[in-house]
Formats: structure tokens, C-alpha cells, sequence
């Protein structure tokens, strides 16, 4: 469900349907991108290809839940049913059999304790990565909002397996990155990457790198300093750290900032250009100052760790007698998502955007939006209010008087 989206703007399920084809691509997935074609139905808040300002639902199915139905029903199993899970299990369906057997780096130990499981089931469906799917299906509806104002957004494989793009050699255009086997715009990278992935492969073993998402369009003053809470870099690293496989979250430089001089790091401000807009003559930030747009693209990486689930399992331990086993739990799983999960950075970089573009710009309708952002842009294309700068200057002064030595860089 999406709530807040204006009414008036352009939807469609065929074009939901792009970014849910893009999330299941990539060379490493798995088997369970042969069985599902996702597609998210709109169920409401939409009429004649409109928005009506109500609640968005969406819907994706699972295809392959036909194959679970018996195992994963929500109604008390009657003494019949659970009769026919016995004997599914006696058999040897391995469906229905209770999953004991907790994987190393998965939720599985943690989630049955925490909520008293004896089926590590309950966990591992509810903890998959298949839930990004709505995520993928609502950032589609933030996209076709964010683009009526000009705002684009998309991502690529920036690094599987310790091998990174090359800017030097990032020829691809976007479009191009987006149709290779790891969306990647640097094709002799992108070969080394794939053979990472066939090696992991080759091991029975799993890979993880990073995806970088860039914004364009952005203008200055989305976000906030004076609270915590209002700060855009702050929601844009929960929201991208929430994705499940993600374990770090960079802006512009991120850590690669410890590692340098103040003046090799702080973009230099060369004042405003044309169209009055402010120019930077870097970008290390990544769009952001003090939890602030400051006009430049937004850029924010996100580490994804490999899949838990092996082919070749680690040794672990079963929940129920807490003894030893030599290999943990395995279910159908993929080798790497490197490009997938960009795909869901996006989404979540996207829902964190719209979400700061409808509060400070508001309207009930697109019309509405569309002119309170517009009017906004015209208004600091030029300089301050001159009277509004001479009072604040005055008062300044007055105040530095009064007390000196308050504020700065605590």
C-alpha cells in the first residue's frame, strides 16, 4: 500500500511492470526467477490510469505458492490435513518436513528464538528477499511521481567479489549497463566480475559486492539540520540498510573520507551559473551537506554481503536438539544479487526521496505539487531577499556583542 501520492499522476501497471523485470535479471540468480514474472496488480486508488489521492494497493503475486498451499495455509489444519502433512513428511516431501537445521548468517537461530518457532519455516519465508518485490512495485509508483519534476534515478554494479568498475573504462550509457549481465557500464569490469561469480559457483559457494544509486534532479534544500530525525542522509541509510542483504551504506565518499585531507574531501562552492544554479566543483558529498541537498547528484552505495544459503552448506547446529550437524538447511537460492539488489536501492533511495519532496512541497494534486516545486526552484535560482539578509546580518552582529564564542564545529 502507498499512501500520500497526489492525485492526478499517471500510472500504470505496464509500467510497474519494468522495474519488477529489471529486479529479476542478473547473471548469478537462481532457479525461482524461471518460475515467478512478477507484475503488480493496482487494486486501487487509480481510476482510467489516474491517481484519485487515496491509498495505491498493489498486488504481486507468487506463482509458486500453488506449491505450498497445504504447508503454508492460514486456517487450523483439520485432523484430516495435519494427517496428510504427516505422511508428506514420512515420505520424505521436503516441503513439508520442519526445517531444523538454522543457516549460518540467516535469521533462522535468531527469528525462532525471538518469536518461539519450532519450524525455522516461519522464519526463512518471512525473512526471504522475495518481500523486495512490493518494495520494487511501490518505488515504481515514487518514480513516475519523482520523474513529472524532473527527477531521475537508477544504479549499477559498482564491485562483486572485491572487483570494482574502472570510471576510466565505464563506456556503456545507462541503457546499455542496463541490458548487460550485471549492469555494469565498464564491460572489461563487468568480465571479471562474471568469472568471480562462476568461481563462487564452481565452490558451491556465494558472492557479495556493491550497487551504487544516483539521483539526478535533486534541488537544494531537501532535508533538514535542526533535528535528528529530519536529516535526508539519515532516512536514505536506514532505508537502504533495511534491504535484506545490505550491510553498509556509503554517501559520495563515505569512508573513503577517513582516509583523505579536509581539502582533498570538501567540494569548493564556484558560485551560481547559469539558470542560477549553485555549481560545485566536485561531488565527494554525494548531494548531501548537513542532511541537505545541495543540488548535486545524489550517490549512495550500498554492501551486499553473499546469500546466506549455500549449495555447499556450512556445518551448524539443529534448533530443536542444539547438537552439531555437519550442514546446514539448504533451499534453492542464487549466487549472487548484486544487480538485483541495486534495483532495490533504488526503490528504497526513491520512496525516501518522494517521501521528502511531498513534505516540504505538499498538494493535493500533481497540478498542485508541480507548482509549489516549480515556484520553489525559481525562488533560490536568485539571491536572498536583500532586507531579509540585512536583518538577519544586523542581528547577527548584534548577538556576536552580546556573546561571543557560541556555535561551530562540535
Amino acid at each position: 500500500m502507498v499512501e500520500g501520492v497526489p492525485a492526478g499522476l499517471p500510472i500504470s501497471s505496464d509500467a510497474l511492470a519494468v522495474d519488477l523485470a529489471r529486479r529479476q535479471r542478473g547473471y548469478g540468480r537462481g532457479a525461482r526467477q524461471s518460475i515467478e514474472h512478477d507484475r503488480a496488480e493496482i487494486v486501487a486508488g487509480v481510476r482510467h490510469g489516474l491517481t484519485i489521492g487515496s491509498p495505491i494497493l498493489l498486488m504481486v503475486a507468487n506463482r509458486d505458492f500453488e506449491n505450498w498451499t497445504r504447508v503454508m495455509q492460514v486456517e487450523a489444519l483439520s485432523d484430516e490435513e495435519a494427517a496428510e502433512l504427516t505422511e508428506l513428511v514420512t515420505g520424505g516431501n521436503k516441503r513439508a518436513t520442519p526445517v531444523t537445521r538454522v543457516r549460518p548468517g540467516h535469521a533462522d537461530l535468531a527469528g525462532a528464538l525471538k518469536y518461539g518457532f519450532s519450524d525455522v519455516r516461519n522464519v526463512l519465508e518471512r525473512a526471504s528477499a522475495r518481500e523486495t518485490a512490493a518494495r520494487v512495485a511501490a518505488g515504481g509508483v515514487a518514480r513516475l511521481l519523482l520523474r513529472e519534476l524532473g527527477i531521475e534515478c537508477w544504479s549499477f554494479t559498482a564491485e562483486v567479489g572485491g572487483v570494482a568498475v574502472d570510471p576510466s573504462r565505464a563506456t556503456r550509457s545507462r541503457d546499455e549497463a542496463d541490458e548487460s549481465p550485471l549492469r555494469c557500464p565498464d564491460p572489461e569490469g563487468e568480465a571479471a566480475m562474471i568469472a568471480r561469480i562462476d568461481e563462487a559457483r564452481s565452490r558451491g559457494d556465494t558472492i557479495g559486492g556493491v550497487f551504487e544509486v544516483v539521483v539526478h534532479g535533486l534541488p537544494i534544500g531537501l532535508g533538514s539540520y535542526v533535528q535528528w530525525d529530519r536529516r535526508l542522509d539519515a532516512a536514505l541509510a536506514s532505508a537502504v540498510m533495511s534491504i535484506n542483504i545490505v550491510k553498509g551504506v556509503e554517501l559520495g565518499l563515505g569512508f573513503e573520507q577517513t582516509r583523505r585531507f579536509g581539502s582533498e574531501v570538501h567540494d569548493v562552492i564556484a558560485g551560481r551559473g547559469e539558470g542560477g544554479r549553485w555549481i560545485h566543483r566536485s561531488n565527494n558529498a554525494g548531494g548531501l551537506t548537513g542532511g541537505i541537498t545541495n543540488g548535486e547528484p545524489l550517490v549512495v552505495r550500498g554492501a551486499v554481503k553473499p546469500i546466506s544459503t549455500l549449495a555447499r552448506p556450512l556445518p551448524s547446529a539443529d534448533l530443536l536438539t542444539g547438537e552439531a550437524v555437519d550442514q546446514a538447511h539448504y533451499e534453492r537460492s542464487d549466487i549472487s544479487v548484486v544487480p538485483a539488489a541495486g534495483v532495490v536501492g533504488e526503490a528504497m533511495v526513491m520512496l525516501t526521496v518522494a517521501d521528502f519532496v511531498l513534505d516540504k512541497f505538499g498538494g493535493d494534486s500533481m497540478a498542485e505539487l508541480r507548482d509549489n516545486f516549480d515556484r520553489y526552484r525559481e525562488r533560490i535560482s536568485g539571491p536572498p531577499d536583500s532586507a531579509a539578509a540585512t536583518s538577519a546580518a544586523a542581528h547577527g552582529t548584534a548577538e556576536a556583542e552580546a556573546e561571543s564564542g557560541s556555535g561551530g564545529d562540535d
